[in-house]
């Protein structure tokens, strides 16, 4: 068989199964616009641009000056010639931000997650990794080398037992996203930050997606907070900050940013403007905005994702399919992402979604 036949084959499997994914271009700036393939005109609830940022002015306004003054790309990895005044400027501004020595970019998020597990995992080293987390912590604890140990989702217990029971002399690294990305719940932070202070464990959290919280107190820890720039910051990018001996590491270990190039000067620059509003008293409002959408939603939910688990996948599929009908855009989520028999629809809510539109989804998800 070649290769081609090989891919082919494939692909009729993936089909079979009614799994086949492609792309769709959203014609769009900010939640509404056209879908392809015929244009038709949508509302999205499916971004993770959680304040709107991508088209705040300023964001924006910082893009293009960046733009002007050093071009579309870095040219170089940061080690060589990748490294411009913006880079440090937007490090500088996270760190302070985080609360902490120091911040690291890098291109991606997902990036970031691989270049810090495969910085502290190594032979010898336990990593303990939440079962729901993110493909990009699996993969990045995949390539450390270090012995896996997946526990129980945000269950302190199990981690307890993992970390009591592995053998004298293994170092331990506990890792979980602290808002999972399918069922926006809540990581148990403050009692996972306790424990592995007692096992003198490294805790390594992934805040992509907590744009309200949880921001725990994590001062004199040895704890890792990795970031992106593409979500809450609309821009495109990733960063970890923490304590300057384990980022000045990161530097110098983490083969993703060593040996790729440097994120754009624009999309460095946007990151740099989004953390000053963010940290501003208008971040304050686009938060509180942010809740009261999630509020009138789904009352008590901690996150802007705010999954409606249909459990079988032809009937996930035809629910969104419904929803579209009405020009509203909501992905069916299905294995392999999540679980067989949790097939959903993830909302993400916006700050620049508008009352209107939420009070509409609110009862077509009603309706259904």
């Amino acid at each position: 068989m070649t290769w081609r036949e090989w891919a082919a084959a494939e692909g009729r499997e993936i089909r079979s199964a009614h799994r086949w994914r492609e792309p769709r271009d959203f014609d769009a700036a900010g939640p509404e616009g056209k879908l392809a393939p015929d244009g038709r005109p949508v509302v999205s609830y499916a971004s993770n641009d959680y304040l709107g940022l991508t088209q705040h002015p300023d964001v924006v306004a910082a893009a293009h000056a960046a733009l002007d003054r050093w071009g579309t790309g870095s040219g170089s990895a940061r080690l060589i010639v990748g490294s411009r005044p913006v880079h440090a400027e937007l490090e500088a501004a996270l760190a302070s931000w985080k609360g902490t020595d120091r911040a690291v970019v890098f291109p991606t998020g997902f990036a970031t997650n691989l270049g810090v597990l495969t910085t502290f995992g190594a032979p010898g080293v336990v990593v303990c990794s939440d079962e729901l987390n993110h493909a990009s912590i699996i993969d990045g604890s995949r390539l450390s080398r270090a012995r896996v140990e997946v526990y129980r989702h945000a269950d302190v217990d199990h981690l307890r037992h993992l970390l009591e029971a592995a053998p004298a002399g293994e170092r331990h690294v506990v890792v979980t996203d602290t808002v999972f990305s399918m069922d926006g719940d809540l990581a148990p932070v403050d009692s996972l930050a306790e424990l592995c202070a007692r096992h003198s464990a490294l805790l390594v959290l992934d805040e992509a997606h907590a744009v309200l919280g949880p921001d725990p107190d994590l001062a004199g820890r040895d704890v890792l907070r990795v970031g992106t720039l593409s979500k809450t910051l609309g821009a495109l990018g990733g960063f970890v900050a923490g304590p300057a001996p384990l980022t000045e590491l990161v530097v110098n270990r983490a083969r993703s940013y060593v040996f790729t190039t440097a994120p754009t000067p624009a999309d460095t620059a946007a990151a740099l403007a989004a953390v000053g509003v963010v940290r501003s008293s208008e971040g304050e409002a686009l938060r509180a905005r942010l809740h009261d959408h999630v509020e009138r939603l789904r009352s008590g939910h901690p996150s802007p994702i705010v999954p409606v688990v249909l459990g079988d996948e032809a009937r996930t599929l035809a629910a969104a399919a419904t929803l579209l009908e009405q020009g509203m855009l909501v992905p069916a989520i299905r294995p392999p992402t999540v679980a067989p028999g949790t097939s959903r629809l993830r909302v993400a809510l916006s700050a620049a979604h508008t009352s209107a539109q939420i009070d509409a989804l609110r009862t077509a998800l009603a309706d259904l």
